[in-house]
């Protein structure tokens, strides 16, 4: 009954993913284009405020979540590079798919953080503020290995995405515990909700719908270090550790989340080959279809 009710929870964002696909010609691929650039770069910074700054945030949360999240982060980074003597020969185009290793989808997050029972927003947006500038200097520092880019635009790159200063500023207000006047908050709302959908449907439109016949063992390795290896590795750690339940829960959805899709237009931009980063995409957000939902079912019965 639990599996079941997992399933139907997620069953509207497939959906909507299934949509994009469905409508995908009707657009142009700039049009695409240009709505994940609208998502990155309003959209979603408002979502991740919005979750941040809603609800007071103790210090002692950061100080528990973050080393949490990056180890998570970290683990990935290792384990992903064991597929480096399966994939291709030029780092940079390795670089770019080893990242699909760590990055994660917080569309789909914030989708399946509603079907745990003891799922809060607050606790993901705090892991999602703390994760956000260690994911980007990784993926960026992995990819400047093989490109020409400098110091400087390294840290430039980093500490202007929105995500990161959305989620910085709503933990922020999170932490002074202030209320922002209701007239601010409103069109912050309006903007975050719109993010989700907007995202899920701009996914399948730009996936390769046809990449799990093309599941190599590269992409394999690649995928079940992101939705196999990081989330098992966080459960062990949670029971280990004894973890509190309501934070345990969070960090393995985090851990088993699919890789994030604007991972390609990273990678392009560097000069990487973008389709292999899309292919791997399509197959980790595809398959997080089937894993997803048990890794969440695990945390039902296991915490």
């Amino acid at each position: 009954m639990v599996f079941i009710t997992i399933l139907l929870g997620l069953l509207p964002s497939f959906l909507m993913v299934a949509l994009g696909g469905a409508v995908r010609n009707r657009l142009s691929g700039n049009a695409w284009q240009g709505l994940d650039r609208l998502n990155f770069e309003i959209l979603f910074p408002a979502l991740l405020f919005v979750a941040a700054s809603s609800r007071p945030i103790a210090v002692a949360d950061i100080a528990r979540i973050g080393p949490a999240v990056w180890t998570i982060l970290l683990a990935g980074l290792a384990i992903g590079w064991g597929a480096r003597r399966f994939g291709p020969a030029r780092f940079l185009d390795f670089a770019g798919a080893w990242q699909t290793a760590w990055r994660f989808n917080t569309a789909v997050g914030f989708v399946a953080l509603g079907t745990l029972s003891r799922g809060n927003p607050g606790i993901l947006s705090v892991a999602v503020g703390m994760a956000v500038p260690v994911a980007n200097l990784f993926a960026i520092t992995a990819l400047s290995r093989g490109g020409s880019l400098g110091l400087r635009q390294t840290v430039l790159k980093v500490v202007l995405n929105p995500f990161l200063l959305a989620s910085l500023a709503g933990v922020a207000v999170g932490l002074s515990g202030l209320h922002l006047p209701d007239p601010v908050m409103a069109p912050l709302k309006m903007l975050a909700q719109a993010a989700i959908p907007v995202a899920l449907i701009s996914i399948g439109a730009t996936m390769n719908w046809g990449a799990l016949a093309r599941l190599t063992r590269f992409d394999a390795y690649i995928c079940a270090t992101k939705l196999v290896a990081l989330p098992a590795l966080t459960f062990a750690a949670s029971l280990g550790f004894g973890v509190d339940p309501a934070l345990a829960s969070v960090l393995v959805l985090f851990a088993a989340l699919p890789t994030a899709s604007a991972a390609h237009v990273l990678a392009s931009a560097f000069g990487a080959d973008r389709e292999l980063v899309a292919t791997l995409i399509a197959q980790s957000t595809l398959l997080s279809a089937a894993t997803l939902p048990l890794w969440i079912l695990a945390t039902e019965l296991g915490f």
